[in-house]
Formats: structure tokens, sequence, C-alpha cells
């Protein structure tokens, strides 16, 4: 069982850093919003890490430590720690899902690019589509099928928040817009990144990505129908909200460069207010055929680790070379942020 102070703790860190996600999550039923406030809170105090701190290395070696501890049921004594080994307990958690999302957060700390839309749902899959896997499991949903749409439905999310933070991330150094895209358009990656506009060709693909978002959008739906009654609700208002970005996004021509889309009390009230609609819906609709639709190749092997129960786990070797060169980098570093 989570503690009660653990999850007051979590609760808070998710209220105050993740407004969308605290908002659809007030439609689901307690059994399941509680575990999935852990999960959140413990999923986006590992991403701040990587992503907002001074040694990114040290960060992600941190989290492998975490989730080894938590595995071996000796979570590290902080909040979020011993309330995700409660949830690894109760809910029978597989191991490649915390995996993979450690694995994107390690690709964020190599600095590394996509070559194409295929490498960046590679890498949307490990920290997007990773954590809604880990919802179904919270929800006792194993089928190969809700969990195809599910992880659509991270894929989505995450390209949307792509779309929506080119401009912030070129700032900070990062660029997610695939290679391939940047040297069509005849933009070179250093000079975007040491000066981001709102070109044309940048928009073309801010819209290329919104586009791709929906067409997964859309196909996540079906998956909804799938879950248990009382989560639909939730669910739904989490797709309709982070869509509801994206049509920020569009509404301001796209520029995501200098500018960055928000959406509103109300309209997040509205949205919450389309998903009880939609949810109650669903309870009467026949389930799609688009439900069966095979996942996507890039998700695979999240549906299959999910879906075929508890496993031996052991690391892959391209898991291992990504933390190799990660300890390599973090051992090169003084206690300084300094060369040794």
């Amino acid at each position: 069982m989570i503690r009660s102070d653990d999850l007051d703790h979590c609760r808070e860190a998710i209220r105050t850093g993740s407004l969308s996600f605290f908002a659809a999550s007030k439609l689901l039923p307690a059994s399941v919003r509680d575990p999935a406030l852990v999960l959140y809170a413990f999923c986006r105090l590992a991403d701040d890490e990587v992503d907002e701190g001074d040694h990114k290395a040290e960060a992600v070696l941190s989290l492998r430590d975490r989730l080894d501890l938590a595995y071996a049921g000796t979570p590290r004594n902080a909040p979020e720690d011993r309330a995700f080994a409660a949830i690894i307990e109760e809910f029978d958690m597989p191991r490649a899902l915390p995996e993979a999302l450690l694995e994107g957060l390690a690709w964020d700390a190599q600095g590394r690019t996509y070559n194409d839309l295929s490498g960046l749902r590679d890498y949307s899959a490990r920290v997007a589509s990773a954590v809604g896997a880990m919802m179904c499991v919270l929800m006792r949903v194993r089928d190969a099928d809700a969990l195809a749409r599910a992880c659509d439905l991270g894929v989505a999310m995450q390209l949307t928040n792509i779309a929506r933070d080119v401009g912030e991330d070129a700032r900070a150094g990062r660029i997610y817009l695939p290679m391939t895209w940047m040297a069509e358009a005849q933009i070179e990656p250093a000079n975007f990144l040491h000066d981001p506009l709102p070109t044309d060709e940048v928009r073309r693909m801010v819209a290329r990505l919104l586009s791709e978002a929906d067409r997964l959008y859309a196909r996540s739906e079906a998956g909804i129908g799938a879950l248990p009654v009382k989560a639909r609700m939730g669910i739904w208002a989490a797709r309709l909200i982070y869509a509801g970005i994206g049509k920020q996004v569009r509404r301001q021509g796209h520029d995501s460069v200098s500018m960055r889309a928000h959406t509103s009390k109300a309209q997040k009230i509205g949205w919450m207010a389309q998903a009880s609609a939609r949810a109650a819906t669903s309870i009467v609709m026949p389930q799609p055929a688009v439900i069966y639709a095979p996942p996507l190749p890039e998700v695979a092997f999240l549906v299959d680790a999910t879906a075929s129960g508890p496993r031996v786990f052991s690391r892959t070797g391209a898991m291992l070379d990504v933390l190799a060169d990660l300890s390599a980098q973090r051992n090169d570093i003084g206690p300084t942020g300094q060369g040794a």
C-alpha cells in the first residue's frame, strides 16, 4: 500500500508541475488516480532532473540505481521512490516499461537527434508510450489491442509537446525535429540552435508533427473504450487537453519558436466536459475496427512486454552501451562541472 504522506507528496508535485495531467487525473477513479499520481511524480522527477539539470549523465545513472533499488524491494528513502516500489508490488509492473523511460532519458542526456519520423517515434515510445502502458497496468488492462492504442496516445502527446516546444528546446541546445526534414528545408542545425527563427519552413515542420499527432489521437480513441468504464473519462480528458495544445499551436500559425502555446483553465474545463460526454457515449457504442490495428513498429516491444506478463528481465546490449557511455561521460566531469 502507498503511504498516505508519500501520496500527498506526489499529488503536490503533480499539482505544481503538470497542470494538464493533474486536471485530467481528477476524472479518474481513486483506485487509478492515486497510483497514477505516484507514477507521474516518479517519472516527472526523473525527466526534470535530466531535462533541467546541469549533470544529465549523473541524473540518468541515478535513475538507473533508483529503479534497481525499487525492483529489489529496497527503494531509496524518498516519497516518490517508496510509493513507486509499492506500485511495482501491487500491480506487478513489468520492469521493461520504466526501463524504456530510462533509455529515452539516456538518449536526452546524450543529446541524441533523430533522423526521421520513425526515429522520433522511437524516442516518443520510450518517454511517453511507456508511461501510457504503465497507466494500462494501473487499470489492470493488459490486452494487446488496448495497449497498442494507449501507445498511440503516448506518441501523439509527445509529438504535440515537441511541436509546442521547438523554440524553447532550441534555446536549450536541443533539436527534436527530424534531421532529414531540416536538410530538406536547407536549415543547418547549428545555425538554428544559434538563432532559431519561425520561418515558413520551420512552421511547415511543426504542422507535419501535429498532423501525425492527430492521426494517432484518432487511432487512440478506439482503445479508450477497452478501458474500465470509470477510467474512460479521465483518459478522454487527457487526450482532448493535449490535442488542444496542438490546436493552440495551429492558431498561432504554427509558430512555436517565438511563442509557446498555452491553454486556459476555461478551455480545460470545456475539454473535461467533452470527455464526460465521450465517455458516456463509449458505453453504448460498439468498438470500431481500428482497435485491432497493429501497433506502431516503434512501440511493439512495449505492447509485448506488458501483454506477456512478468518475465526475467535483463538490460539490452544497446542500453548497456548507452549507460556505459554516460558513466564515462560522468567520470570525465569534475565536481565543478569542468573536465577532470
